[in-house]
């Protein structure tokens, strides 16, 4: 997402300040500097987090105080599946959360999550090209203004023994973060419980899941070598993390503060990619060094896995309309 195009998308949302009653506070003198939290749900050591703390110094300093952006890593402000709906409402002006989370609200949220769809960084951008006016224009009809998104790494299968088929995930209790990964443990026999970012460490500790599909980031930070012992490359998908402004706080800047978060947004997203790049090789490296089995699947796994990809790829498409096609059909022209 280019930043001419952000900047596009952001004088769209903006009503103008007479409407919203600011002319004659802009005129009484300069305005005193506001704090803006930003709940974020993964730890402090993740690179979106990490990306969030750069973007929030850069709007920070563009405003030269005026918006101090402060972060709230790991879910210490609102819980991850509190983010959205605490933005929404005005509860805080800013925050991240992954759009797929609520792919149940719209299943064009959803859309980063179509198994083995967009497998790579660069079909993840080509599909994000494709569909971000459409979601962008989802959240607006939510009352938020879309920022910038980064994408997390290929996603993977974590086990706690060794699997090489569908067959031996039967029965295991599955860490699910949205519908996708609910539907997959349903097609796969697996036990589907609802698990946040900041509570994976604790339930694979305690039992309370035994597998789980996600980057190699998420294992890395969480430590699940610890008690886990199987990684398998299955490049499931890339979801994103979304960053974006409840839209009355939106109206309430002026043309040159928005800018400088749409010029800090362009940065980190560009940056955000990169990071996840990089954070791609570093934790599936930590991850085997620390004593987890890191491979590929075999041969019977990608095809059970592949018939999985179908089901869900038609399922979501019946479920997103004309719309969801034609975000498909534009990505796959490309």
């Amino acid at each position: 997402m280019t930043a001419s195009t952000q900047t596009r998308r952001a004088l769209a949302y903006t009503t103008s300040l007479a409407a919203a009653g600011l002319v004659a506070t802009a005129l009484a003198g300069p305005a005193a500097a506001e704090k803006w939290d930003l709940p974020m749900a993964y730890p402090a050591s993740n690179y979106h987090t990490e990306n969030g703390g750069t973007f929030a110094a850069c709007v920070t300093k563009g405003t030269d105080g005026a918006i101090e952006i402060v972060t709230h890593p790991n879910g210490s402000l609102f819980g991850g599946a509190d983010i959205k709906r605490a933005v929404q409402t005005g509860q805080v002006p800013i925050g991240e959360r992954l759009l797929s989370a609520h792919a149940n609200e719209n299943p064009l949220f959803g859309v980063d999550s179509i198994p083995f769809l967009a497998t790579s960084f660069d079909d993840s951008v080509k599909l994000w090209d494709a569909a971000e006016p459409a979601i962008a224009e989802a959240l607006d009809e939510q009352n938020l203004v879309l920022l910038y998104t980064v994408p997390w790494p290929p996603q993977g299968m974590y086990f706690n023994k060794e699997v090489n088929s569908v067959a031996d995930m039967e029965g295991l209790k599955f860490r699910a973060y949205n519908a996708a990964t609910a539907k997959l443990a349903e097609l796969t026999g697996m036990l589907p419980v609802q698990i946040e970012a900041a509570e994976v460490p604790q339930a694979f500790a305690t039992g309370v899941a035994q597998s789980m599909v996600s980057s190699g980031a998420t294992g890395y930070d969480s430590k699940l070598w610890e008690n886990v012992s199987n990684f398998y490359e299955v490049d499931a998908w890339l979801p994103r993390n979304a960053v974006f402004v409840n839209k009355d706080s939106w109206a309430a800047l002026d043309d040159a503060t928005r800018k400088v978060f749409t010029d800090c947004a362009a940065t980190a997203e560009s940056e955000g990619l990169q990071k996840a790049k990089d954070y791609t090789t570093f934790t599936l490296e930590g991850l085997a060094e620390n004593g987890m089995k890191v491979e590929k699947p075999s041969d019977q796994l990608k095809a059970d896995l592949a018939k999985v990809g179908e089901t869900m790829t038609a399922e979501w498409l019946k479920a997103a309309g004309d719309k969801g096609k034609a975000i498909v059909d534009a990505y796959k022209a490309n």
